[in-house]
C-alpha cells in the first residue's frame, strides 16, 4: 500500500512561486507513475501533471504547461511540483496521486487512481 503526504502549500500573491512536495512510502513507489491533481471550490478535481516511473516522461494540462514543472527523486521517494507565475485561478487543494503502473498512460488513462494524498491548500491572491 502506497501512502502519500503532500506539503508546501500556502498563501501567495499572483506571480509568486511555490514548490509542492509529496513524500511517498510503501512498496514499489519507484515503479509507479505519479502526478498531481487539483480541486477548486465548487469544481471537479482536475489533472495537473504526470511523471512516469523514471522521470523521463512528463505531461501537463494546458493550464499548467509552461508554468509548472513536475519532477521526482526516487532515491528519496519524493515527487515535486514547481509552480511559477501563479494566478488566482490556480487556487485549489492540490493532491498527489499514484497509478498502479509505471507509464504516464497508466495515470492519465486510468478511470480511477488507487493512491491519493490528503491534499495541500494553495491560495493565490490577486
Amino acid at each position: 500500500q502506497v501512502q502519500l503526504v503532500e506539503s508546501g502549500g500556502g498563501l501567495v500573491q499572483a506571480g509568486d512561486s511555490l514548490r509542492l512536495s509529496c513524500q511517498a512510502s510503501g512498496p514499489n513507489f519507484r515503479t509507479k507513475a505519479m502526478g498531481w491533481y487539483r480541486q477548486a471550490p465548487g469544481k471537479a478535481r482536475e489533472y495537473v501533471a504526470v511523471i512516469n516511473w523514471s522521470g523521463g516522461t512528463t505531461y501537463y494540462s494546458d493550464s499548467a504547461k509552461g508554468r509548472f514543472t513536475i519532477s521526482r527523486d526516487n532515491a528519496k521517494n519524493m515527487i515535486y511540483l514547481q509552480m511559477n507565475s501563479l494566478k488566482p485561478e490556480d487556487t485549489a487543494v492540490y493532491y498527489c496521486a499514484a497509478a498502479e503502473g509505471s507509464s504516464t498512460t497508466d495515470f492519465i488513462g486510468a478511470p480511477s487512481l488507487p493512491f491519493w494524498g490528503q491534499g495541500t491548500q494553495v491560495t493565490v491572491s490577486s
